[in-house]
């Protein structure tokens, strides 16, 4: 059974193919992944979405999925540049439509970085255990993630024994992740060479003020209040050991209106612990808040 039967569409940056899934007609809804996954973690909202009367739009990052995968010398693999290169993909497939943007993991980054810049273009927010500001005082990287960005250590962790993405497979879910479902999140990443941007994204993750996209983070922070008059759906997984409850709760901060659900037995990939329960939340949340198409004019 094919678990990912979505059309492959490709949009060029300077050369490279951007892959994405176009899938559906009405309100637009973009749906924005972090590492190390890819649009896979999100093929249930791009089933049910649809069939619901919605637009869904689901790039892969360069170097995921079924992007390009270019060498660390060719493309930078930093989040100013995945921000460029979500926004220049946006400009050219949803020029103006508002759009609802749901996230996960470093896609909140990545999605609130063009978010910020094109306020006017957002509709409402979805955020799934992720995040788009600096640590909250006190938090450090737990030591599986501090172990892939010591050299040498990292590469063999993670390029040779693709240690990053088969880790995640298993600590990021609660429930016993099928097999298939499992080879669908690693499929991309099948050699040394296709694995190089899930190294970059663990040592591009801005930890101290003198990390290069420290200063892009918290410009990204400084704007977030833009979006308190816009609807925000948090759909959260308790037992996530990286964005825990203290992420959660600096979220509910910021957006005071948001519509907060916690899933106390799910985790990190919380799509995969508790679809059953969020995608008819994220149905429900556009059905109530998506901006309408434009009634159709006669002749």
């Amino acid at each position: 059974m094919n678990l990912f039967p979505f059309a492959r569409r490709r949009f060029d940056l300077d050369g490279l193919d951007y892959a994405y899934v176009d899938e559906g007609s009405g309100p637009p809804v973009l749906l924005v992944h972090g590492n190390p996954t890819w649009g896979f973690y999100f093929r249930s909202l791009l089933t049910a979405l649809p069939a619901a009367g919605y637009r869904v739009i689901c790039p892969d990052h360069i170097g995921m999925g079924r992007s390009a995968k270019p060498p660390a010398k060719a493309y930078p693999y930093t989040l100013a540049r995945r921000i460029e290169d979500l926004s220049r993909f946006m400009a050219e497939v949803d020029p103006g439509e508002p759009v609802t943007v749901v996230l996960h993991d470093w896609g909140g980054a990545i999605g609130m970085g063009w978010a910020v810049a094109h306020p006017e273009q957002v509709a409402g927010i979805v955020l799934l255990n992720t995040g788009a500001f600096p640590m909250p005082a006190g938090m450090r990287l737990p030591l599986a993630l501090t172990a892939t960005r010591v050299p040498v250590l990292g590469d063999v962790a993670v390029l040779l024994g693709n240690a990053f993405a088969r880790g995640a497979t298993y600590l990021a879910v609660r429930r016993r992740m099928p097999r298939a479902i499992r080879r669908g999140y690693l499929a991309p990443y099948d050699s040394p060479a296709h694995r190089v941007a899930v190294l970059r994204f663990v040592r591009d993750m801005p930890l101290r003020p003198t990390d290069s996209g420290y200063a892009v983070l918290a410009r990204i922070e400084e704007r977030l209040a833009l979006f308190r008059d816009r609807p925000v759906l948090i759909c959260w997984g308790m037992r996530d050991f990286v964005f825990d409850e203290r992420i959660l709760a600096r979220w509910e901060q910021i957006y005071p209106q948001a519509e907060v659900h916690r899933f106390p037995d799910a985790a990190h990939y919380v799509l995969e612990d508790a679809a059953a329960e969020i995608v008819p939340l994220v149905v429900d949340f556009l059905h109530r808040t998506a901006a309408p198409q434009p009634a159709p004019t006669g002749p």
